[in-house]
């Protein structure tokens, strides 16, 4: 979901961007392009309080052309790294960093199924690793960490791609954080990458330069024509970031409407979330209903309601709410109420 302000402005601006074009028309290399990508990586920075000893780039692929770039860009060919693996995501990732780096699977919490995150003091990290690589928060299975874990050293990876920017974060705890831009950010295809200055530089020479954080890096992230209408819209949430009080006030929205969702799921026993409670998600809430048969009827009547993309992930099934920053409290408040009133017809 992207906040109608922003949509608004797209709208107005979709055939004339600062005279006569469209932003999809002009060249990136262009002097009003360079300034809007300029703006856009300041006001980024901003929101998240970047140290200047952190480069900030808008690359292809979303995060999943990550999951590769990760160890590329940050282990040797004999490297091992450590991975937490928490849900789906976190198993794509090992899926695709296998055919890069050594990965030791430093937790994984598959007898839960995917209902905890691992305590610290169960991590089986590797002395020396090259890095450790952790999803703090997983869309499907609902689940976050509710800590940072420590990484004995190593550099701290993070795909923060559903939780970027729905709260304060102290990027210096970590090495790498990468998003894929369509949950919080703008459309999908662009990704951001906030790597430390330490680490750019480190690819390995059959790294593809679309990869490279330095290629990246020194080009201004042009070293190959950008996704530039994801990179404009990206700008604009970020200024609407800012102009509704900053990541502190997100903070509060999104505290405020995962309790108030959560809240009426524990209310009823018609209604499970399955998550242990000390990593529920802020952003993505799975939830069931006591009889399972009623699931597609919840969906039909829910969408003829006006409340749409309420179905689980074909991995698990079930039933989804996303609460990402542009879902008004009006939104979750309209959930609830449907879903007080789907009990009252079918419990």
């Amino acid at each position: 979901m992207l906040p109608l302000p922003v949509l608004e402005q797209v709208r107005d601006e979709l055939t004339d961007w600062q005279g006569g074009m469209s932003v999809m028309e002009v060249s990136h290399r262009s002097r009003d392009f360079i300034a809007l990508a300029q703006q856009a990586e300041a006001d980024l920075r901003d929101l998240l309080a970047i140290p200047a000893s952190y480069r900030v780039l808008f690359m292809q692929g979303g995060a999943t052309a990550q999951f590769s770039a990760v160890p590329l860009n940050l282990a040797a060919t004999d490297a091992c790294a450590d991975y937490l693996v928490t849900g789906h995501w976190s198993q794509r990732t090992i899926a695709e960093a296998t055919r890069f780096v050594r990965v030791n699977v430093a937790a994984d919490e598959a007898a839960s199924r995917y209902s905890t995150v691992p305590a610290q003091a169960a991590l089986r990290l590797t002395p020396g690793a090259a890095y450790l690589h952790y999803t703090p928060n997983e869309t499907i299975h609902g689940v976050e960490f509710p800590y940072v874990p420590e990484s004995a050293g190593a550099p701290l990876v993070a795909d923060m791609s559903s939780t970027i920017l729905s709260r304060p974060l102290d990027v210096s705890r970590f090495g790498v954080i990468y998003a894929g831009a369509q949950k919080n950010i703008g459309p999908a295809g662009l990704a951001i990458v906030i790597v430390r200055e330490d680490l750019v530089g480190r690819a390995r020479a059959d790294t593809p330069l679309v990869f490279d954080y330095r290629a990246a890096a020194e080009a201004g992230s042009m070293q190959n024509t950008p996704p530039t209408f994801a990179w404009y819209v990206a700008g604009l949430v970020f200024r609407w970031l800012k102009r509704e009080g900053g990541l502190a006030a997100m903070a509060e929205r999104n505290r405020m409407k995962a309790e108030m969702l959560y809240d009426a799921i524990d209310a009823s026993s018609f209604y499970a979330n399955p998550v242990a409670r000390e990593c529920r998600s802020w952003m993505n809430v799975p939830f069931r209903l006591a009889r399972a048969e009623l699931e597609p009827v919840f969906l039909k009547e829910s969408e003829a309601a006006g409340l749409a993309n309420l179905a689980g992930h074909r991995a698990v099934g079930g039933l989804r709410a996303s609460l990402y920053n542009a879902m008004p409290a009006e939104g979750v408040e309209a959930l609830v109420d449907f879903m007080r009133e789907f009990e009252r017809r079918h419990g």
